[in-house]
C-alpha cells in the first residue's frame, strides 16, 4: 500500500512542478512515505534524516516531508525532535500534499497534518490521473481496520475500516490498463471487508473481481491482505469462474496456536481457518496459500510454537512472510513482557527454513514443466526477462523477442529456492 500512496503522492506533487530524481543532492524536496508495521521504524525515520543532513551539510536544505503511518503516529514528536522535519503527514491528509507545499513555501511555518480526512482523500486522488503505471499495479480500494488485533497498530494510524466507491475503483483500473498496467492487486489493511453500499445496492469485493475480469486487456487479477474471517462464500466463488483471478490467496494467520490467536485478538480459530482453506481448495484444487507468521508473541511457549510448526507442514504455505514480534506504542500488546531474544531467533530461523524448503519443493515441481508467465521487463545489461507465474514466483528467461505485458510459455530448466530459470523454446506468445 506504500508503493500506491508514493506513486499518487508523486501524481499530486508533479501538478506544482516537482520531478523525481534519482540524485539525492538534486533534489528540493525530500519525502519519507513511512509504515509503522515493523520495530523501530520510527528510529529509522530519524537515521535518515541523520543521513539527509550529512548529504546536504554544505548545501541548501531541501523541504523535508515525512509521510504515512509513523508521521501519523509520531506526529506531535517529531518536529521537536527533529526540527530538520518541515512537514508532517498522515496517511488520510497526503491529498492535500501540493498545497501544503506551497503554504509552506510562502510562510515558512511547520506544518503538521494528521487528520482523517479519508473520504476526502480519494476524492481528490480521483482528479489527478495515475502518471506511473507498471505491468503489474497496485489499487486501493479499502483502507483502516475495525478488527483491533491486539499486535497492530493500524486502527491508530489509518483510522476505521473505509471502502471507497465502487465506480471511482473501476475509473482508477481503467485508467492503470489504459497506461499499460495488464495485472491489477486490489489492496486494503482488510481487503476483503470492502462493502460499498449505493442506491441500496450492495456492492463487495467479489463484485469489483467479477466486473474486472470483464475488462478485456486486463490479463490477471490478485488482492491483499485479507482476514480469514472476511473470506465469504460469494468472494470464494470468485476463484471458480473468474478466469483472470490468479490461484494464490494470501491469508495471514500468525500463529498455529489457538491460545495465542486468542491472545492476539484475532477472533478466529484454527479449525475455521482451516476450514475456509478447506472451501476454497473444493472450488479449484490449483489455489495456493501464503500468510504472515508472528513469532515469539508475548506468552508464546514451546507447545504453541510447535502448532504453528505444524500448521506450516498442514498447509504448505508459500510466499510467506515471518518475523519476530515487535511492540507498536499505542497497542495492547506492546503493555505485555516480550519473550526471551535468543529463543524468538530460533524459532523465527526454524520457520523459515521450513518455509524455504516448502517453497524450494515445490519450485523443484517446476523443472522441466511449462508455465505461464506475465512478463515485466527485460533485465539490464542482459538479453533476458522477467515476470511472474500465477502464483507470484519470479522467472528469469530466455526469449528471442516479447514485450512486456505479454503472457509467454516457459520451460523451466532450472531453479533455486526463489526463482525459477527457463526459456521459450518456440518464441510463441499466448493470446491473452
Amino acid at each position: 500500500m506504500n508503493e500506491y500512496d508514493s506513486n499518487r503522492i508523486f501524481d499530486l506533487v508533479a501538478t506544482i512542478g516537482f520531478k523525481k530524481t534519482t540524485t539525492k543532492k538534486e533534489a528540493d524536496c525530500f519525502l519519507l512515505n513511512t509504515c509503522h508495521i515493523r520495530e523501530k521504524a520510527t528510529e529509522k525515520v530519524y537515521d535518515e534524516i541523520g543521513r539527509l543532513k550529512k548529504d546536504f551539510k554544505n548545501l541548501k536544505k531541501p523541504l523535508v516531508i515525512v509521510s504515512g503511518c509513523v508521521a501519523q503516529a509520531e506526529s506531535e514528536e517529531m518536529t521537536k525532535r527533529e526540527p530538520y522535519i518541515d512537514m508532517v503527514i498522515g496517511p488520510q491528509s497526503y491529498h492535500k500534499i501540493a498545497d501544503l507545499i506551497l503554504n509552506y513555501e510562502r510562510e515558512k511555518i511547520k506544518i503538521n497534518e494528521t487528520e482523517f480526512e479519508v473520504i476526502s482523500k480519494f476524492d481528490e486522488l480521483k482528479k489527478i490521473h495515475n502518471s506511473f503505471s507498471k505491468i503489474s499495479a497496485y489499487l486501493t480500494i479499502q483502507e483502516g481496520c475495525d478488527k483491533f488485533c491486539n499486535f497492530c497498530v493500524v486502527p491508530y494510524t489509518r483510522g476505521p475500516e473505509y471502502s471507497r466507491p465502487f465506480n471511482q475503483i473501476l475509473e482508477e483500473a481503467k485508467i492503470l490498463i489504459e497506461n499499460g498496467s495488464k495485472e491489477i492487486i486490489l489492496l486494503g489493511q482488510n481487503v476483503n471487508a470492502y462493502n460499498f453500499l449505493e442506491n441500496n445496492k450492495e456492492y463487495k469485493l467479489s463484485s469489483l473481481i467479477r466486473e474486472l475480469n470483464n475488462i478485456k486487456n486486463l490479463k490477471r487479477i490478485r488482492f491483499m491482505t485479507s482476514h480469514p474471517n472476511d473470506m465469504t462464500d460469494d468472494l470464494i466463488e470468485c476463484y471458480a469462474d473468474c478466469e483472470k483471478l490468479m490461484p494464490l490467496l494470501h491469508l495471514p494467520v500468525q500463529s498455529g496456536s489457538n491460545r495465542i490467536l486468542k491472545l492476539m485478538n484475532r477472533k478466529h480459530d484454527i479449525k475455521y481457518y482451516l476450514s475456509v482453506i478447506e472451501k476454497i481448495k473444493k472450488i479449484n484444487d490449483e489455489i495456493k496459500i501464503s500468510s504472515d507468521f508472528i513469532i515469539g508473541y508475548p506468552g508464546e511457549e514451546d507447545g504453541d510454537f510447535n502448532n504453528t510448526i505444524n500448521l506450516i507442514k498442514e498447509v504448505g504455505f508459500v510466499n510467506s512472510y515471518s518475523f519476530i514480534f515487535s511492540p507498536r506504542p499505542g497497542t495492547p500488546a506492546a503493555k505485555n513482557k516480550l519473550n526471551d531474544i535468543k529463543i524468538n531467533t530460533e524459532r523465527l530461523a526454524k520457520v523459515q527454513k521450513l518455509l524455504e524448503d516448502i517453497q524450494y519443493k515445490n519450485n523443484k515441481k517446476q523443472l522441466n514443466q511449462k508455465c505461464e508467465v506475465l512478463v515485466e521487463n527485460k533485465l539490464a545489461k542482459q538479453e533476458k526477462y522477467f515476470g511472474r507465474t500465477k502464483f507470484m514466483t519470479p522467472v528469469i528467461f530466455d526469449i528471442e523477442k516479447c514485450i512486456p505485458g505479454e503472457i509467454v510459455n516457459i520451460e523451466v530448466s532450472s531453479i533455486n529456492q526463489k526463482n525459477l530459470f527457463g526459456f521459450n523454446k518456440a518464441n510463441k506468445v499466448f493470446a491473452a
